[in-house]
């Protein structure tokens, strides 16, 4: 079983990410190598920061390219929260910054209720509970899934994207991450 490779950005939810996949018996690696990007089984880019900063990050190492091209090649992708939004063309988070363009859409500012929206929610048509921590959704007509009338999920080709932590939503959170994982 090859590793998973989970995308260092300075996201602050690496380790989190590595001990749900450890739970999982899946090994990983932290990493911005666009050659351990492209030849990976599986990547993750994780969620938890800023997306000006994580765009730089990845566009200084060439890991955005890595990215893109794994996505145009067919290769699985996961994006967890700030990494699902950055899959996206644009967000007005930090006054604008260009994504990753891998899904036509754009992530905006939440408006209503409590911001950032922390906390479990339903997700629909799952019917499963997962924990959300964000301020910024994503608006693409690639949504899957939906908690409380905010994209929780998006889909398109090879990338998979999800606006929740799995790896901080206990039982449902490691069924959903493993689901993920075996259909590579």
């Amino acid at each position: 079983m090859s590793e998973v490779v989970v995308v260092e950005y300075g996201a602050g939810n690496t380790r989190s990410v590595r001990a749900a996949l450890a739970a999982l018996g899946r090994r990983s690696v932290v990493s911005d190598d666009p050659a351990l990007i492209a030849s990976a089984e599986f990547v993750v880019l994780p969620g938890v920061g800023a997306a000006r900063r994580a765009m730089e990050h990845l566009g200084r190492t060439g890991a955005d390219h890595a990215l893109r091209e794994r996505v145009r090649q067919g290769q699985s992708l996961l994006g967890i929260c700030l990494g699902m939004q950055l899959a996206l063309e644009h967000s007005e988070e930090d006054g604008g910054v260009d994504g990753l363009g891998l899904i036509a859409g754009e992530v905006r500012r939440l408006d209503e209720g409590r911001v950032p929206r922390l906390g479990w929610s339903v997700v629909e048509p799952w019917g499963e509970a997962f924990y959300f921590a964000h301020s910024y959704a994503a608006y693409t007509a690639a949504s899957v899934a939906e908690a409380d009338g905010v994209c929780a999920a998006v889909a398109q080709g090879s990338f998979t994207g999800v606006q929740f932590h799995p790896e901080k939503s206990g039982p449902a959170g490691l069924a959903w991450l493993e689901q993920c994982l075996s259909r590579v």
